[in-house]
């Protein structure tokens, strides 16, 4: 059998284990979502491509999760999410990538002390980007996610998960919450490899919530260069009639000392059964060309689990043809 084969028989047999201990246990939960849109993207400098692409708003997955009640306020819990393309079936956000490149992780929650997770963890710095701009975790359309990440062609190494991890988040405290993160090296790859660490700070209460997230990513590099520092305080305020998001971050590559200032500035407006989301970010390079992204868009809810979306974007590198594109798209959430 041929190893996509094997895969994607694997993806079934894990999923029908799920589907079966679903009926016998109330807290095992199988979900996920599917993006699907049709648009035209340019990169900066490029050319423009017509297609029809998975993902564009937020990237396709599924996953399973589940918790055991232990006793004395503690549960063992656990969390496998995989990514696919749905325009094509294929397993992953790209070819190669990892079974469950979202999550894979397994630990103990307290509802006094917090939860302790082992395996591949979300990193903090990702969560704390989506949530504080307008188009949460699109890597087609959020200045945010595209100006840090990789996916996006951002600055910050490291993926939006890290193997070989354990993290920890606390209980909230008067809105206060905190977290820290740490992957082992396991690797001798790169001169002066070492492992990574992340430390969260949040609040929530009411309308306004913010967060500071600091990195170190010098995992696995397979040159020293690519290790970077990654420091970003984010917020967001609820007006009632209009949600406003603000991000301000620095990229230092450790390395060659090069530096990056990241600013995001966005905003969500309801109307009607959607809303009309905006964001704008900047990216100032101190050596290197800046970058400047918008997007605007339109979010329609058929129901509490299937939308409709229209999406614009101008994306500008300096010494470069403008780069954007649009999407009209549908999410639906199971």
């Amino acid at each position: 059998m041929k190893k996509s084969h094997q895969r994607i028989a694997l993806v079934a047999s894990l999923l029908s284990l799920a589907a079966a201990s679903a009926q016998a246990q109330s807290n095992v939960s199988l979900y996920g979502l599917v993006d699907m849109s049709i648009g035209a993207t340019k990169a900066p400098g490029g050319t423009s491509v017509t297609g029809i692409d998975s993902g564009k708003m937020t990237t396709s997955y599924y996953g399973m999760s589940a918790s055991e009640d232990l006793g004395s306020g503690l549960s063992a819990v656990f969390k496998l999410e995989g990514f696919f393309l749905a325009d094509t079936g294929a397993q992953g956000r790209f070819t190669g990538d990892a079974q469950f490149a979202r999550t894979a992780s397994v630990g103990l929650s307290h509802r006094d002390y917090g939860t302790l997770t082992l395996g591949r963890n979300t990193t903090q710095l990702f969560v704390s980007t989506l949530m504080f701009n307008a188009f949460g975790d699109s890597f087609g359309y959020s200045p945010s996610i595209r100006h840090y990440f990789a996916g996006g062609q951002g600055v910050t190494t490291g993926d939006t998960g890290w193997n070989d991890s354990i993290a920890y988040s606390s209980p909230t405290f008067a809105g206060l919450r905190f977290g820290v993160a740490s992957a082992t090296k396991e690797s001798a790859l790169g001169t002066g490899n070492s492992g990574n660490l992340s430390v969260s700070v949040g609040y929530s209460n009411g309308p306004l919530a913010a967060s500071l997230v600091v990195q170190d990513v010098e995992k696995d590099t397979a040159v020293a260069v690519a290790n970077t520092t990654t420091s970003q305080l984010g917020a967001s305020y609820d007006f009632g009639v209009a949600k406003a998001f603000a991000q301000y971050g620095r990229v230092k590559n450790d390395s060659t000392g090069a530096k990056y200032d990241i600013t995001g500035l966005g905003v969500r407006v309801p109307v009607g059964a959607g809303a009309v989301i905006a964001q704008w970010g900047e990216l100032d390079a101190k050596v290197g060309a800046d970058r400047t992204t918008l997007s605007v868009g339109y979010l329609h809810n058929l129901s509490k689990r299937t939308e409709l979306y229209a999406v614009l974007m101008h994306d500008k590198v300096d010494g470069l043809s403008s780069g954007g594109g649009y999407s009209l798209g549908i999410r639906h959430r199971f």
